[in-house]
């Protein structure tokens, strides 16, 4: 099938002759399509809220990538980024096209992706829901009038969640499927309502493509502070990414999804999709305020009669949702460009309670824990996980990397080695004892470190090196007790200490096995057991 062809299929659909189609509808249109088709409900707030059934969270199983001439020698392939045939791929695309022309009306929306104009990448996307339109809406940059005027796509999504594949039939792993081509410069959605599959299928694709120009991409949110320090913040799901880079007395320039160019950095979004489980107008009062007319709520519970999200309900899923463009912070910067970083901070949630909540890295520390991307998963969160589990994610984000993982790692140390940049571990798990045990680490200890940090604070502290991990630890912090600073010392018996730490330390290494061609001294910055 040819390019010319292949987009000739969609675009026959686009013209409209039996389909009223939607382009760029303004934020109020959109709810009043989502609430006419009866899409979710209306919260108190003015936000929208939508359930998204059987998938609640991505789908990594699967998820796509085309063995396409141009990529098969450049994709990592595996359980990551599994491949998958040209033919496969393009009969299901013939089936989602003519599935999309038996409606009545479908909604397209022209974003970017990319705030730096020099890397940014033009994406049309093509939904059968309203409520996706608006959540993409909020999710990527808007262009300005005049840009809409020359627009021209250079990457399309097609979301079809109504429509549900035939394993046996048409080569997936399930009725859902999610599928990028790169050379036909398409994502493929089906089977899943869960919006946030089109948001990671773009991140991924800037994971790829933004590397072949020299720029790092980064699964990482970002803010500068008055004097225009820059700080990125590294982390997994519920390590604090968003609530820690969301700081009032900080511009955010983002919060999950970064470039690294030669110029600075930039966010790949123009919003925010915050986990909401637990969310607190007292502890994280921007994000909750953010949760207004026009956001997006996902599989968050309301409250029937008065319409008040219940952001501690867990009954559709932990993993809830707010999606709400950027400009709902009040402090962040527009657009989402800045400087060179002068700080790192890498993120991690330790149950086990054993890494210090906060530590200064080396150089070849920080690439050890880059590389390696730990954080771990609590009991009673996944189906029999039943005691705390260590979770790597190579380089933070290893769901959406369709390089080599050394790729980015090498790119990301010659970027701390050109900028001087000063890289710091955070833990904001556990203290006094694993999971069930000890006492999550205070919020306001976490924010006191972390400011400490970025102000230079800790460069002239005192510091004592952790035996088993190496890393320096300070012994004092402003606005933090100094026996939180160093673990042992929060443990009842030390000797339980040493034993959860050594487990913990074994995994670290056994993961770290799987990467090739390391250089032997990043290899010996992790942990070392006597």
């Amino acid at each position: 099938m040819s390019t010319i062809h292949f987009e000739t299929e969609l675009e026959r659909v686009l013209r409209g002759e039996n389909i009223n189609i939607h382009h760029d509808l303004t934020v109020p249109k959109l709810i009043e399509k989502s609430l006419e088709r009866k899409e979710g409900i209306l919260t108190a707030s003015g936000a929208f809220q939508a359930t998204t059934g059987k998938y609640t969270g991505r789908s990594p199983r699967d998820k796509f990538i085309v063995f396409e001439r141009s990529v098969k020698d450049k994709v990592n392939w595996g359980e990551v980024n599994q491949p998958i045939s040209s033919d496969i791929f393009e009969r299901l695309y013939k089936k989602v096209i003519h599935y999309l022309n038996q409606k009545d009306e479908l909604f397209v929306r022209r974003m970017y992706a990319g705030a730096d104009k020099a890397h940014s990448l033009s994406i049309r996307i093509i939904n059968e829901m309203a409520w996706h339109n608006l959540f993409v809406r909020q999710l990527f940059i808007r262009p300005s009038i005049k840009e809409l005027a020359s627009f021209i796509p250079e990457f399309t999504i097609i979301s079809a969640p109504g429509f549900k594949a035939d394993p046996a039939v048409d080569g997936t792993n399930s009725e859902a499927f999610i599928i990028i081509s790169f050379e036909k410069r398409t994502i493929l959605i089906g089977g899943t309502e869960y919006a946030g599959e089109m948001k990671k299928s773009i991140f991924s694709v800037m994971n790829y493509l933004l590397p072949e120009s020299d720029v790092l991409s980064m699964h990482c949110s970002a803010n500068v502070g008055i004097e225009g320090d820059v700080a990125l913040f590294f982390g997994l799901s519920g390590t604090g990414k968003t609530t820690l880079s969301t700081d009032p007395y900080r511009n955010l320039v983002g919060d999950d999804e970064h470039g690294w160019s030669t110029n600075g950095i930039f966010n790949i979004e123009g919003g925010c999709y915050a986990k909401c489980i637990h969310l607190s107008k007292y502890k994280e009062p921007q994000i909750y305020n953010a949760i207004s007319y026009g956001s997006v709520l996902e599989n968050v519970v309301v409250e029937e009669d008065t319409r008040e999200p219940d952001f501690d309900s867990s009954y559709y899923t932990e993993n809830t949702r707010a999606a709400y463009p950027i400009e709902a912070i009040p402090n962040a910067m527009i657009p989402s460009i800045a400087g060179h970083p002068n700080t790192i901070i890498f993120l991690t949630a330790d149950a086990f309670g054993v890494l210090p909540p906060i530590s200064k890295l080396t150089k070849e520390q920080a690439m050890y824990h880059f590389l390696s991307g730990y954080t771990s998963k609590l009991a009673g969160t996944e189906r029999g996980v039943t005691e705390p589990e260590a979770t790597f994610s190579t380089c933070f984000g290893a769901p959406f990397l369709p390089l080599s993982a050394n790729r980015y790692a090498e790119m990301l140390g010659e970027k701390i080695n050109e900028h001087n940049v000063n890289v710091f571990l955070v833990n904001t798990g556990w203290s006094g004892g694993p999971y069930g045990v000890g006492k999550r680490i205070n919020l306001s200890y976490t924010r006191a470190m972390v400011q400490a940090a970025l102000q230079g604070d800790l460069k002239s502290a005192e510091t004592v090196i952790d035996p088993i991990f190496g890393f320096h630890l300070p012994t004092h912090c402003p606005g933090v007790p100094d026996e939180v600073l160093q673990p042992k010392l929060t443990w009842k018996d030390e000797g339980a200490y040493k034993k959860k730490a050594k487990e913990l330390a074994i995994q670290f290494n056994e993961n770290f096995k799987k990467f090739n061609d390391i250089p032997i001294n990043i290899v010996q910055a992790g942990p070392r057991i006597k």
